[in-house]
């Protein structure tokens, strides 16, 4: 008769240390935020950031963060950002958790040698959070592409 012994998936792999887990988190915080965070500083007047669409302009043109500009994730450039102050940080954000043009926007800025952050959430939980939006269809637009 054999005996299983159950082993524990989460444990299987030790912890990282208490230094090597506060690192990683801070190095997170560092290029995230979110849209509870974002709309704070905006009630706040504390908006010293570029907030950034890097969805299609036709999304943007249909609805969108008040304040944001439109700059499509892949016409981000030297060309496009060129006006852009390099000491300003950026915040890019896309559809939602499931799409990766905030990522994707935030590699080719921080490749640009910009500060960027991407907000957790995108439009999706800036909507679904209440927020303010602007745009042709404001709250009718469809709130994934």
């Amino acid at each position: 008769m054999t005996i299983q012994t159950r082993q524990s998936l989460v444990l299987e792999t030790p912890a990282a240390s208490p230094e090597q887990t506060h690192r990683h988190y801070m190095n997170k915080l560092a290029v995230e935020t979110d849209v509870a965070d974002v709309r704070y500083d905006m009630q706040h007047g504390l908006n010293d950031f570029l907030l950034i669409d890097v969805r299609s302009e036709k999304a943007f043109t249909e609805c969108h963060i008040p304040g944001a500009i439109s700059l499509p994730s892949r016409e981000i450039s030297a060309e496009t950002t060129a006006e852009f102050d390099k000491e300003q940080t950026i915040v890019v954000y896309c559809w939602g958790p499931a799409c990766n043009g905030a990522t994707k926007g935030a590699a080719r800025l921080s490749g640009l040698g910009f500060k960027v952050k991407e907000m957790l959430g995108g439009m999706e939980y800036w909507r679904k959070e209440g927020n303010e939006v602007e745009g042709t269809l404001g709250e009718a637009a469809p709130i994934v592409g």
